[in-house]
């Protein structure tokens, strides 16, 4: 019998953190240091809140882009923390941060063109950047640096075929965090090579040191910066699956497409 395996899923090598949390979690009395998650529970008002909302029946489709209320307030929150101006139409909540970096990739990638990862790195930035057809492309996180991105070393893995930059800061799990400085020199080989960034920031209300800077900050940035970020780490709600994105209109738009076509024939097949 023929394999019916898609070949590329064959790339993708099993996640040893994730084999390591599912080995601790039956084991009784093992604290495991294995995934990102917070060792408090989810404060008492938001579970209150999420409740409530049970009980007054809104259990049904929300708009594919998310509420608008909530895509507002999140605009409002990076506004408020970051000074960055995000519109409703530019903000995408989706099922976690994981999501939201695979839709990117999905929208993104053509067959063939090269995604710049950081290692080490998250799981599933790999696995996804490959189901997208992607290329991958190692930069080693190196203590010397104090593990942050060196714009003079990325320059030499960047090739005519380049095409995104996936980077997370503060970093899991070297703790890194990329200053404004660093940030600027980045942001100079980005422009000159015209490279999409996806920063993935949902560790950016871990930052003790100052404060988090976002590569979208950088003059020039913000409209070739994709921003994952979630409310997993800050508020202990990583079962909750709540992330977004946000980003220039014209690549959320399209990030959001296939998402609404697909939900929007599930409901029209339901009818």
């Amino acid at each position: 019998m023929r394999s019916f395996l898609n070949e590329k899923i064959k790339e993708i090598k099993p996640s040893g953190i994730r084999r390591f949390f599912d080995i601790a979690s039956k084991i009784e009395g093992v604290i495991s240091l294995g995934v990102g998650e917070p060792d408090f529970d989810t404060p008492w008002h938001i579970s209150e809140e999420g409740i409530y909302s049970v009980e007054r029946g809104n259990t049904f489709y929300t708009a594919n882009a998310g509420l608008p209320e909530l895509r507002k307030e999140i605009c409002a929150f990076l506004k408020r923390k970051y000074d960055l101006n995000y519109q409703v139409d530019e903000t995408l909540v989706t099922v976690g941060g994981s999501e939201a970096i695979d839709l990117a990739l999905r929208a993104c990638i053509c067959n063939g063109d090269e995604v710049i990862i950081t290692k080490p790195a998250y799981v599933s930035y790999e696995p996804c950047a490959i189901m997208a057809g992607a290329k991958i492309v190692e930069y080693i996180l190196e203590e010397a640096d104090d593990f942050k991105i060196i714009a003079s070393k990325l320059e030499k893995l960047i090739t005519p075929k380049t095409k995104i930059l996936i980077m997370n800061f503060p970093n899991n799990p070297t703790g890194a965090i990329m200053d404004e400085n660093s940030l600027n020199l980045l942001a100079e080989v980005c422009i000159k090579h015209d490279i999409l960034v996806i920063s993935d920031e949902i560790y950016s209300e871990l930052t003790y040191d100052d404060r988090h800077h976002t590569i979208a900050s950088v003059a020039k940035m913000k409209d070739r910066t994709i921003i994952i970020n979630g409310f997993s780490k800050a508020y202990s709600m990583t079962g909750w699956r709540l992330g977004y994105a946000v980003g220039p209109k014209e690549l959320i738009e399209h990030i959001l497409f296939p998402l609404a076509e697909f939900e929007e024939k599930e409901q029209i097949r339901e009818i």
